[in-house]
């Protein structure tokens, strides 16, 4: 039998010099002593009956910040150790967590790849820390990220945490694992490579968890929101070196997870839950096929970019007579004319069968939007 390998250390210099000691805050849940189930609780001020609406009293004490069943089950579900996982009030916690933990305010600095997920930049901007941007490059058919050009922009502006969403929203491309691999060992003394894997399901490729154990300074986010069906739980995680999984519980907030959510997200993680997902992953990536093809098909649709997720990026030629349609069809997508470079895109979510059926009936029988008329003398303003 081979000895166990020498666990790589996280590199301490790249935390918020404030934050390095940091306790956070002593919670009645995290200073209670363990084994005291059977003991009279009266350290956290709770209440001493169930509510009416709360007939067992599950919720009527505080929940665990860290609840070890769920922690362990979602180790159980990437191979790992407990202590590489944090979970939260979904991915934008975890994202917030990372940015508050590493980025001082007002100075270091994150870089994001646009068009990319809002929250990246979000979470900057609100702990005052510089957002510097590296477009993909669009080359008609999907995008990529250029990753030397990352690396270069991460050194320039002394960046402390990169952003790669693979698959990206609302690209639909993924990163390769050889350029995650790449990065994080250029800027591995400098920034934290995170992977923002919340549509990872969906993609072709292994998940960058694998890469973990080689590379002390690379996360990964996961969320139960979209293949999972629980987007109104809001349950994520990050999956990290548990020197900062540590650092990342001492900064999060108390009670992160409500005790009702817990136990769904449990009941989620079960083996015929995860058996039922698996199937809908398939019969999305089936349905996902069917409707690339008939929307490339439509005279209006210009470009439809290849996705592994459970979407579609598109341009139009003219995105509001598109979006009109749709609407009068009672069918809602998302304009993503927003972001920088997409002037003309639409993001479309691969529904049920029946909702993309319904779908393709409107986009084959356009509407005309009604002009408004001109207010005249016989036509009040």
């Amino acid at each position: 039998m081979s000895p166990a390998r020498e666990e790589l250390a996280f590199p301490v210099d790249l935390l918020r010099p404030d934050l390095r000691g940091f306790a956070g805050y002593s919670s009645a849940r995290t200073s209670t002593p363990t084994g005291t189930t059977d003991r009279i609780w009266l350290n956290a001020n709770e209440s001493g009956v169930a509510n009416p609406a709360d007939a067992s009293g599950a919720s009527r004490r505080y929940p665990d910040p860290q609840p070890a069943e769920l922690v362990e089950a979602f180790a159980d579900l990437w191979a790992t150790t407990p202590d590489r996982v944090v979970v939260g009030r979904g991915s934008d916690e975890a994202i917030e967590l990372l940015v508050r933990s590493l980025c001082r305010p007002g100075g270091d600095g994150v870089v994001v790849t646009s068009p990319t997920f809002g929250m990246y930049a979000v979470s900057a901007r609100l702990h005052g820390v510089p957002v510097v941007d590296v477009p993909q490059v669009d080359d008609g058919l999907r995008w990529h990220v250029d990753i030397a050009a990352v690396a270069r922009a991460a050194r320039e502006h002394g960046a402390r945490v990169v952003f790669l969403a693979s698959p990206g929203n609302p690209t639909g491309s993924v990163v390769p694992l050889r350029d995650v691999a790449r990065l994080a060992e250029e800027l591995a003394d400098q920034a934290v490579v995170v992977v923002d894997e919340a549509y990872g399901e969906f993609a072709a490729q292994r998940s960058a968890v694998t890469l973990l154990e080689e590379h002390p300074t690379l996360v990964v986010l996961r969320t139960l929101s979209k293949a999972h069906a629980l987007a109104g739980a809001r349950v994520g995680i990050a999956l990290a070196h548990p020197d900062l999984t540590a650092v990342l519980r001492r900064v999060q907030a108390p009670y992160p997870l409500p005790e009702p959510v817990t136990a769904l997200a449990l009941r989620a993680l079960a083996p015929e839950a995860r058996q039922a997902t698996g199937e809908h992953v398939g019969d999305v990536l089936r349905l996902r096929d069917e409707v690339g093809r008939w929307l490339r098909d439509l005279d209006e649709v210009r470009t439809v970019y290849a996705s592994e997720a459970n979407f579609f990026l598109v341009r139009c030629d003219d995105p509001d007579a598109l979006l009109h349609t749709l609407e009068a069809a009672g069918i809602v997508v998302r304009d993503m004319r927003h972001l920088p470079g997409l002037d003309d895109a639409l993001r479309i979510t691969i529904g049920t069968g029946p909702e993309m059926t319904a779908l393709r009936s409107a986009l084959a029988h356009p509407t005309t939007p009604t002009p408004t008329p001109t207010p005249t003398e016989e036509t009040p303003a």
